[in-house]
């Protein structure tokens, strides 16, 4: 502050630095009577922890959801304080990106489902990807559907599509690649009750498998089996 600086520069006291410099006292004085709200700090940044790809737009939908009665721009103010707009260097593969509770492991079928991309080339050189989704409990593969591209709609729907045959899960284990990070996506976990659980490595530091991991380990097995993984 341009007082502070005048008092140690020129020694002088705080009455004759703010006369020099034409500020009131009492702006030099004022202590901010603001809370800190350290629980909403806190729930700020487990969301943009877990949800990386989310701006402060969408992390106060995600906070409205839960209850919290805020607008958009005090989530904006404690988003910029923590330094949470500031690009993060990407962590080594190796190395997990922050410490995350591992989910219990399901006790029943369509509790919890996995949801990742496989990606093959067909004989002309021309690549296609397939979406494979599978209930953790039973490894049972619900659904494997092949397209050139995909976007949060079309993987909206055909989670909708299973929801004609079955039950709902509680729990969606995905990564964060930019279909399941999307709005569609997002909304249609809303309005269907149902958690997207974001991951960012194979294994995690408490040794939960994640998405990719749980549907490629199916696939060597069924490898093993004699079976095809793709």
């Amino acid at each position: 502050m341009a007082v502070e600086w005048a008092r140690a520069a020129y020694d002088l006291s705080e009455r004759r630095a703010c006369r020099a410099l034409g500020v009131s006292r009492s702006t030099v004085r004022y202590g901010c009577v603001r809370p800190p709200q350290d629980a909403l700090r806190s729930r700020i940044r487990e969301l943009a922890g877990v949800r990386v790809r989310l701006g402060y737009r969408q992390i106060h939908v995600l906070l409205v959801r839960e209850g919290w009665q805020v607008n958009h721009k005090r989530i904006y103010r404690l988003y910029r304080e923590e330094g949470l707009t500031l690009k993060r260097r990407r962590p080594k593969r190796r190395k997990s990106a922050a410490a995350r509770v591992a989910p219990a492991p399901p006790t029943e079928p369509n509790e919890r489902w996995a949801m990742d991309f496989i990606h093959d080339t067909l004989a002309g050189g021309r690549t296609v990807r397939i979406l494979s989704v599978m209930d953790v409990h039973t490894r049972e593969c619900l659904a494997l559907v092949p397209r050139r591209s995909f976007r949060g709609v079309d993987v909206a729907g055909i989670l909708s599509d299973l929801g004609n045959e079955r039950t709902f899960p509680k729990r969606i284990s995905v990564d964060n690649g930019t279909e399941f990070t999307s709005k569609a996506l997002d909304h249609w976990a809303y309005w269907n009750k149902v958690e997207l659980d974001f991951s960012r490595t194979a294994v995690n530091v408490t040794g939960d498998l994640t998405a990719a991991a749980v549907i490629e380990r199916s696939e060597y097995e069924h490898a093993l089996r004699g079976g095809r993984s793709r």
